[in-house]
């Protein structure tokens, strides 16, 4: 039998033979605080051999133990030779006791510790209290604690290991037992992951990272208001839930309505609010906003205001500017803002006809879309007036039969490239359409292996770049919101591609279906060139556009430098008269030079919306089969 001695600390030094040699502080500084708490005692004596020197002793079992009551000596809570109970064993055998006992030990069974700490929290002590007991953090105590929500069926397959302790976790965001249990035994085995299991039992919830949440102001505000929260303590991604779903949609209507009525003080015929983006509002027809002429006086402010910002911004730049540039800078730009925003604006006839929708977007950001006429609202639109993306409505009398518009085999790959890259931005910002994109691109591979069909999605993944169709790639209104979007993703994807995947399964579920529309809008190739084996693909990409709402004049817009001066006089008198009628193409044949032609054709459909066919997102019966191609064998006197 082992005899214990009483050793004076000081009399006690680290042995070498000891296997551990490292201990953290913080460790160290928590079994100070257990040893503390139990009034200076050891639960475990320590394990000792002879020193080298006289009266001294190697402690080759213990070490974080003798730190921690050095600790206490150093800090005059216990003095420097205070006695300590110890073992002596043999030298020769010490590597192996310090092995032994650092190796052959097992944590503390997880409910074995909720059931211990529960019974110290019934006796009345507080998390605090019995962290610094057990040398532990308070947040691991209450994890512990959290467990009591747990119904106590599965707390028995944890113990019998039918569940791992993430699954368990994933229960403690729910009080229901029963509720509990029925999700268990309802989600099949494949399915069973903590995600799965939290997003069961919060489906009448609403998330702290839900859009609507964020809009109000977070859970804070919500909780101001009066709303109950349920918080889990084992998901580090979420803040908690909210429980009281009315008083949210609640909360957001106020703050949309507040919003509402600065715009209906701008005279709108009427104003709309909703939590999501109204249906089909893009294929209303829409007014938008005129060119103001500032005065004099304030363009001359205008112009001033920007010099200054230039010269601020160069200071800041170059690092010679002082502690207050970038408040001025900010300043500045305020005012550029205002003098701006007074350039443009919405003549009498849209106010009284034309009403604002005032919505989340898919972000959960306030957007505010003025213009939009009703269809039972406003003129009744004229027989051939063009609508949507600027096609004819086919309403009323039949018109005459004019040549067709056509167009060189460069130029329908200029346009069409425009129409893939609109495609893409809204593809990228759409998940549920891109996931719905997606499966049809895959299905169509592996369940209809001989199948003729193509996709707009040139999948597997196939990205083709856009900027050697476009012959301004800067203009391109959906190829810069595509790249910035691009660099906005690169700030949040891990640097290392190693560590992708298993990022990817920390994510929410929200963020990896936006990342795969990213992705998948990539794949979008809708670019018809002079020689494809994509006809059908390309057909399929209106059926995309449909399914994404695309308004291509959003994207797109009919000038002198992206159109007119790329085709020849006759398509640029047939596209005036189709877009304003015969009087207005009278006016570009009275042109001596195509160069007045074009700047007459810019000033007449420039704002109209009316768009050339290939850059159209073309209805199912519009489409014709082989239409493109026919347009440069049947006109080849067009292209230039």
């Amino acid at each position: 039998m082992t005899e214990i001695i009483t050793i004076a600390l000081n009399k006690l030094d680290a042995d070498p033979k000891n296997v551990r040699k490292t201990y953290s502080a913080e460790g160290v500084e928590a079994l100070a605080a257990n040893i503390r708490e139990d009034g200076y005692r050891l639960l475990q004596n320590l394990v000792v051999r002879k020193g080298d020197k006289k009266g001294r002793y190697f402690v080759t079992a213990g070490g974080r133990r003798l730190a921690a009551l050095n600790l206490l000596a150093k800090a005059g809570e216990i003095a420097k030779d205070f006695p300590v109970e110890c073992k002596e064993r043999e030298g020769e055998i010490a590597t192996e006791i310090s092995l032994a006992e650092n190796i052959l030990r097992e944590d503390m069974h997880p409910l074995d510790q909720y059931e211990a700490f529960d019974g110290l929290a019934k006796q009345g002590k507080d998390v605090a209290d019995i962290a610094a007991r057990f040398g532990t953090t308070e947040m691991v105590v209450r994890k512990r604690l959290a467990l009591a929500r747990v119904s106590p069926v599965l707390l028995q397959l944890y113990r019998d290991e039918d569940m791992n302790f993430a699954q368990l976790s994933a229960f403690t965001v729910s009080d229901d037992h029963e509720r509990q249990v029925a999700v268990w035994n309802a989600l099949p085995s494949w399915n069973r992951d903590a995600q799965s299991i939290r997003r069961a039992l919060t489906e009448e919830m609403i998330a702290a990272t839900d859009k609507r949440v964020q809009f109000i102001g977070g859970l804070a505000a919500y909780e101001q208001a009066g709303g109950a929260v349920k918080r889990d303590l084992f998901d580090d991604r979420n803040a908690g839930y909210a429980t009281d779903a009315a008083l949210i949609e609640k909360l957001v209507a106020e703050k949309l309505e507040a919003s509402a009525s600065n715009v209906r003080a701008e005279g709108w015929q009427w104003v709309e609010c909703s939590a999501t983006a109204p249906a089909g509002y893009h294929a209303l027809k829409r007014h938008y906003p005129e060119a103001i002429a500032l005065s004099e006086e304030d363009q001359a402010a205008l112009d001033g205001a920007q010099t200054e910002y230039e010269e601020l911004a160069e200071l800041i730049e170059n690092g010679v500017a002082d502690d207050e540039a970038e408040t001025k800078l900010a300043e500045v730009e305020k005012r550029i803002d205002a003098f701006n925003a007074r350039t443009e604006g919405y003549s009498p006839e849209a106010l009284e006809q034309a009403g604002a929708f005032v919505f989340l977007d898919y972000y959960g950001r306030l957007a505010i879309e003025r213009g939009f006429v009703k269809p039972n609202e406003g003129a009744e639109t004229e027989d051939g007036d063009d609508e949507g993306d600027g096609q004819p409505s086919g309403k009323g009398t039949q018109a005459p039969k004019v040549p067709s518009i056509s167009h060189s085999a460069a130029l329908i790959e200029d346009l069409t490239a425009h129409k893939t890259a609109a495609l893409r931005i809204e593809l990228a910002n759409n998940p549920e359409v891109a996931l719905v994109a997606v499966v049809h691109a895959m299905l169509l591979r592996v369940a209809y292996p001989y199948n003729t069909e193509q996709s707009a999605l040139q999948l597997s993944l196939t990205h083709e770049r856009l900027e050697p169709s476009i012959k301004d790639a800067e203009s391109c209104k959906g190829l810069a919101a595509f790249n910035d979007l691009a660099d906005n993703y690169g700030h949040h994807l891990p640097g290392n591609p190693a560590d992708l995947f298993d990022w990817l399964l920390e994510q929410p579920q929200d963020s990896v279906l936006a990342l795969l529309a990213f992705g998948a809008a990539h794949a979008v190739n809708a670019v018809e060139k002079k020689f494809t084996d994509r006809k059908k693909g390309i057909e399929q990409a209106n059926q995309l556009g449909h399914a994404l709402k695309v308004h291509m004049p959003d994207w797109f817009e009919t000038t002198g430098d992206s159109y007119f001066k790329h085709v020849n006089r006759t398509t640029i008198e047939l596209t005036v008269a189709e877009a304003k009628g015969s009087e207005a193409e009278l006016s570009v044949r009275a042109a001596t030079k195509k160069s007045e032609a074009v700047t007459i054709a810019d000033r007449l459909v420039t704002g109209s919306g009316w768009l050339p066919a290939p850059v159209r997102i073309s209805s199912p019966e519009q489409t014709d089969e082989g239409k493109s191609s026919a347009e440069h064998e049947q006109f080849p006197q067009a292209a230039e």
